[in-house]
C-alpha cells in the first residue's frame, strides 16, 4: 500500500530507473528489502527482521539516516504509516504476499545494471520474486567476472572472480549474495550472471528454473522458465590529486593542458610539451619562460616566483590565465604549489 504509490514511481524504485537496483513495485519489495544490505550504508540491512531501529528503510523514512535525504523526497510519510511498517518489521518482516504462478524471476540487483561505481562493492545482492532453492545458489550459478580491462567479454581474457565459499542465500530466503569481503576489484567492467540455462541453474522451491532474461527492466524474464540473467557494472576509481607530478599530470596537465602544449611548433603553446610527466618535468623545472625570459616556469622550492603559478592564478601581466577555459580550483593549484614547495621532483 505504501511502496507502490510513493516509492515505485517511474524514475525511482521501479526496476528500470536510476534507482533500479532497489525495485519496490508490487511483488518485488520483499526481495529488494528484507535481509539485504543497504548500498548507501553497508553496515545496515535495508530491513532487519525484528529490529526496525536497525533497519535502513525506517531511518530513511524517518529522516535519521546518516546518508542522503529523507524518503520519499519532498513528501514524508505520516508517522502512523511508518509505524505500520515498523510493526511489520518488528513482527519478523514476513512475506505475506500471494506467490505468483509464473517462473521465478530476478526482481532486484545491486549494483544496479550499468552502474558506474567509484569503488568496488562489498557484495553483489540479487532479490527474487519468491523464495529460492538454496541448494541451487552457488559459485556455479551465480557468477562474477571482469572484462580484462577492455570492457568486452568475447576476447577470452576475462577474469573470473572465484565465488567458492562466497555465494549463498541471504538472510532473506528470496535473495542471493555474492560476498566480496576482502576482494579488491580493479578498475574494469564486470559482468554478473545468474544462470537459468544449462546443467546448473537457479531454481525456486517448486523446481522452476530462473526466468532470467534481462530486457532493460526488472523483474527479469520473458515469461518462460529458463534464461540467464546478465548485467554489467563498472568500477572507476577517481584519480585523487596530490602533490606529486604523476598525480598532477593525470588530473591537470593531461586533460587541461596537453592538447595545446604538445611539444610541436616553434612558439607557444606547442613548444612547451606537457604530454606526459617526464616531458612536463623537462619543460617546466628551471626552464625560462618564453613570454618572460629570466623567469623560470617552475622554480623548485619557490612557487611564488614560478611563472606556472602566476599563469594558473592569473596574477601575471603577460597573456591570459591558464588553462584558457577558466581558472582551476584553488585547491588544485595549492597541490601544484605544494609539489613545487617540495622541490618539484619527479
Amino acid at each position: 500500500m505504501v511502496f507502490t504509490p510513493t516509492c515505485a514511481t517511474a524514475g525511482c524504485h521501479s526496476g528500470g530507473a536510476p534507482a533500479a537496483g532497489l525495485n519496490l513495485q508490487d511483488g518485488q519489495a520483499y526481495g529488494a528489502l528484507v535481509g539485504i544490505a543497504s548500498s548507501q550504508d553497508a553496515g545496515l540491512l535495508r530491513v532487519n527482521p525484528g529490529n526496525p531501529n536497525a533497519s535502513y528503510l525506517i531511518q530513511k523514512l524517518e529522516g535519521t539516516a546518516a546518508t542522503g535525504q529523507q524518503m520519499p523526497p519532498g513528501a514524508p510519510l505520516a508517522q502512523a504509516e511508518i509505524d505500520v511498517i515498523r510493526q511489520w518489521i518488528t513482527d519478523g518482516a514476513l512475506d505475506d504476499t500471494v506467490q505468483p504462478s509464473f517462473p521465478i524471476r530476478v526482481s532486484t540487483i545491486s549494483p544496479a545494471p550499468n552502474m558506474n561505481l567509484d569503488a568496488g562493492p562489498m557484495q553483489i545482492s540479487a532479490g527474487f520474486d519468491r523464495d529460492v532453492d538454496a541448494s541451487t545458489v552457488n559459485e556455479l550459478t551465480f557468477l562474477l567476472e571482469g572484462s580484462g580491462g577492455d570492457g568486452s567479454f568475447i576476447e577470452g581474457n576475462e577474469v573470473q572472480i572465484d565465488g567458492t565459499g562466497r555465494v549463498s542465500v541471504g538472510a532473506n530466503p528470496a535473495s542471493a549474495i555474492f560476498d566480496l569481503t576482502g576482494v579488491v576489484l580493479a578498475d574494469d567492467t564486470y559482468r554478473i550472471s545468474l544462470l537459468g540455462n544449462g546443467a546448473n541453474v537457479i531454481m525456486d522451491l517448486d523446481a522452476n528454473a530462473l526466468d532470467g532474461e534481462y530486457l532493460g527492466v526488472l523483474p527479469s524474464g520473458n515469461g518462460a522458465a529458463g534464461g540467464d540473467f546478465v548485467v554489467t557494472f563498472t568500477v572507476t576509481t577517481p584519480v585523487v590529486l596530490g602533490p606529486t607530478l604523476d598525480q598532477i599530470q593525470a588530473v591537470v596537465f593531461t586533460p587541461a593542458c596537453a592538447s595545446c602544449h604538445t611539444g610541436v611548433g616553434a612558439i607557444l603553446p606547442g613548444s612547451m610539451n606537457l604530454s606526459n610527466a617526464d616531458a612536463s618535468l623537462a619543460n617546466l623545472v628551471n626552464i625560462d619562460s618564453v613570454n618572460e625570459p629570466g623567469i623560470f616556469r617552475v622554480v623548485a622550492g619557490d612557487p611564488d616566483n614560478s611563472y606556472l603559478i602566476d599563469k594558473l592564478e592569473g596574477t601575471h601581466t603577460v597573456g591570459g590565465i591558464m588553462p584558457p577555459t577558466g581558472m582551476l580550483p584553488q585547491a588544485t593549484i595549492d597541490e601544484i604549489r605544494q609539489w613545487i614547495t617540495d622541490g618539484a621532483l619527479r
